[in-house]
């Protein structure tokens, strides 16, 4: 049985309707793909895409046991180390002064004369002879050390705006990122984005150790430091191949402060969902009894085969959060950035 013809009307309203689709999709392909779309995150980061993981290593040190299986939410990283060059717009925009160019405090150190009581910080020295070797022995309180001379009075930044800033201590690293309007990363961020993607790898590329990936100490530390990957102390950020994610100097080149509190292990660290360690109460490190530190990951120029050896993702150190030294630094991390609301309204279509 043949259908019914349409009527005049139908067709029209038929007509009307698709030629007011076609208008719409039009409209929608004229419109600007939303920022997140394209890039979620400032120029100067990365983005890491989160997902489940398992922190820390069973059969490296005791420090970095016991494993916790974690999720980690999406985030944005620095894609280096935060710049000398970046430290001097902050403190030319607000006038700070870091804790190393400040007095010591006589109540924190009531002892000292006020002669003693200098600005400045901890430099590591090579240490000379070929008898026994204290331990620490490599670090020396320098009055004057600070960013802008990080061995000292007799050093300077020339040359060097793109090495990343060091002799900042935890409460310089907060300040700047309070005005870049980000955050230092949590431990867990900071290990999940350092391994670029893999699982189960010493390093964060790969099983077998290379020296040309990242800028670290070959020879015998403290004494002599052959700089087969080119550098005797800090590289200019990026110096090195990235990682998975995109991340430069992951690995080597300067320790990077975190949120976390440092104890031994992660027991402190709540299995579940982007967790951090934020109480300085239940932590400690025993080999400073009574003092609360942070932690900081990564290794540094002067990690060694025969000493530190810390330049793997499940690394961890601990460090005084008031003392700065010159070969720690920081990077900052951000959460994901809103879309953009979209600017088309979906008109009903009337037939």
């Amino acid at each position: 049985m043949p259908f019914p013809r349409p009527s005049f009307l139908q067709r029209a309203c038929l007509l009307f309707s698709l030629a007011v689709a076609q208008l719409l999709l039009l409209l929608l392909l004229l419109q600007p793909i939303p920022a997140l779309a394209a890039d979620p995150c400032p120029p100067s980061m990365v983005l890491i895409p989160g997902g489940n993981y398992r922190i820390g290593a069973a059969a490296q040190l005791p420090e970095e046991q016991p494993g916790r299986s974690l999720r980690i939410s999406p985030f944005c990283l620095d894609r280096t180390e935060v710049s000398n060059d970046r430290f001097a717009a902050f403190v030319a925009a607000t006038g700070y002064v870091t804790v190393a160019e400040r007095p010591l405090s006589v109540e924190q150190f009531p002892e000292l004369k006020a002669s003693e009581r200098a600005p400045g910080s901890l430099v590591f020295q090579p240490v000379n002879g070929s008898g026994p070797i204290e331990e620490l022995s490599w670090w020396h309180w320098v009055p004057g050390a600070n960013w802008r001379h990080p061995e000292g009075p007799g050093s300077d930044l020339i040359g060097r705006g793109q090495h990343p800033v060091v002799q900042v201590a935890y409460e310089d690293a907060e300040a700047f990122a309070r005005w870049a309007g980000q955050s230092l990363p949590s431990e867990a961020q900071w290990e999940f984005a350092a391994r670029g993607g893999l699982k189960n790898q010493i390093f964060a590329w790969g099983n077998t150790w290379n020296p040309h990936r990242a800028n670290t100490w070959q020879g015998a530390f403290p004494r002599s430091n052959y700089a087969e990957d080119g550098y005797g102390g800090t590289a200019p950020v990026g110096s090195f191949p990235a990682n998975g994610y995109g991340l430069l100097d992951m690995t080597g080149n300067v320790w990077e402060w975190t949120q976390d509190w440092y104890s031994v292990g992660h027991e402190p660290l709540a299995a579940g969902n982007d967790p951090m360690v934020n109480s300085a109460a239940a932590t400690g490190d025993p080999r400073d009894p009574g003092v609360a530190k942070h932690v900081i990951k990564g290794g540094s120029f002067l990690c060694s085969a025969n000493y530190c050896s810390r330049y793997r993702p499940a690394a961890r150190e601990a460090q005084s959060p008031d003392t700065g030294t010159s070969h720690i630094g920081f990077r900052l991390a951000a959460p994901i950035a809103a879309p953009a609301p979209s600017l088309i309204t979906a008109y009903p279509v009337r037939g």
